[in-house]
């Protein structure tokens, strides 16, 4: 029987380790989701109810590869493919989505967001309506993976991705809701991803009882390009391998790894990329969980502060009028492009690090933040492109 460790136990205990009664300056550290973050946990408030996924356990997405065509189970599609059986398809274009041929032992989940939202705001009702029409088993896809990749931070991500299925609602009632996947790109900071994943799954639920429903979401996850780097494939593969698994014991439904390689990517990098879920899943098995992270004290607080924080931002948006028209305003571009430069600035300041990038060996800055960035546009940004 372990005797119970108290707060003044251990602070007393790590004053001594670190030879300094002040240990919070030395232990806590800044971020920029305005989290706050302690170095010691406890039990605190109640437990949160188990999050529960829609896939019994999370998918894992292949490019479509002939040669993979029988050890994969999921398949990413960008044009039709002919002679697929006992599939999950995942259709990851307007294009496809109008053409595909639908095979009755086959599964389809729409990647298509009909909500313009990079540049010019609307959503495109015909081709909602098109989707919805689809024999799918989830019809519209609701994609914040470019904010994450354009430099966006958490909490904007689950703001947006809420705001954009309100916009649905708005125009196709309530019963678009259970038609809907998520996409999320995943990034470094492995711990908050994890709570990203989980407070989604939280305020989608929460936003669906305003409807009277009880629904949760089908989340699709994949890796994300922004912390990756053309000349340190080895990293990007390490980086990708954490980003996979925050998203798995997270809840994500479905997993996406992105091919390491930046630049000259083949047909052996795509099959290693796709081969880190399946080491994941066989060996770690953290894919078959319900919800892996529950319980533990430091992630159920942090998934709290994101819900929370999120669903402040969106409330604030649907007082302005909604997310289309913030992203008419500019109001959307705004706020990326503040999160962004600031994140880019911790990284030439290196108070964020990318090992091969601007630590081991630092290299030096070749184009600056203001080439990179346009406050007026939402578009993807490499943070290791102000090197390259």
């Amino acid at each position: 029987m372990f005797e119970k460790t108290t707060l003044k136990d251990w602070e007393n205990l790590v004053q001594k380790q670190l030879k300094t009664d002040d240990i919070y300056a030395v232990l806590q550290k800044e971020n920029l989701e305005g989290i706050s973050v302690k170095p010691y946990y406890g039990a605190g408030g109640a437990s949160l109810p188990v999050l529960p996924k829609i896939e019994e356990s999370t998918q894992l997405v292949s490019y479509f590869d002939e040669n993979l065509e029988s050890e994969v189970f999921a398949f990413l599609l960008d044009e039709n493919v002919e002679n697929l059986s006992e599939k999950l398809v995942f259709i990851n274009n307007k294009d496809l989505a109008e053409h595909i041929l639908v095979e009755e032992n086959n599964r389809y989940i729409s990647l298509v967001d009909p909500i313009e939202d990079i540049q010019h705001a609307g959503l495109d009702e015909q081709l909602t309506r098109e989707l919805l029409a689809k024999n799918f088993e989830r019809n519209i896809c609701i994609d914040v993976s470019l904010h994450q990749n354009a430099g966006a931070s958490i909490v904007q991500q689950l703001a947006f991705a809420l705001a954009k299925a309100k916009e649905l609602t708005e125009k196709f009632g309530s019963e678009v809701l259970s038609k809907l996947s998520f996409r999320f790109a995943v990034g470094a900071n492995y711990f908050f991803e994890i709570a990203k994943i989980r407070a989604f799954k939280l305020l989608f639920n929460e936003f669906s009882k305003e409807f009277g429903l009880d629904l949760w979401p089908y989340i699709f996850a994949e890796t994300s390009k922004r912390n990756k780097s053309i000349s340190d494939s080895e990293n990007n593969l390490i980086r990708s391998t954490l980003e996979i698994s925050a998203a798995m014991i997270g809840g994500a439904d479905a997993v996406y790894n992105h091919d390491f390689r930046i630049e000259n990517a083949n047909s052996l990098s795509r099959e290693i990329s796709f081969k880190q879920q399946i080491v994941l899943a066989y060996e770690s098995i953290v894919n078959v969980f319900e919800d892996a992270a529950n319980g533990s004290y430091y992630v159920e607080e942090i998934t709290r502060q994101f819900a929370e924080k999120a669903w402040k931002l969106f409330l604030d948006l649907e007082a302005d009028g909604g997310f289309i028209t913030a992203i008419s305003t500019g109001k959307i571009q705004k706020m990326v492009y503040d999160q962004a430069t600031e994140e880019q600035r911790w990284v030439a300041e290196g108070k964020i690090k990318l090992i091969g990038v601007n630590l081991y060996p630092a290299k030096e800055a070749t184009k600056s933040i203001e080439q990179l960035y346009d406050s007026s546009r939402i578009k993807a940004v490499r943070l290791a492109e102000m090197f390259e």
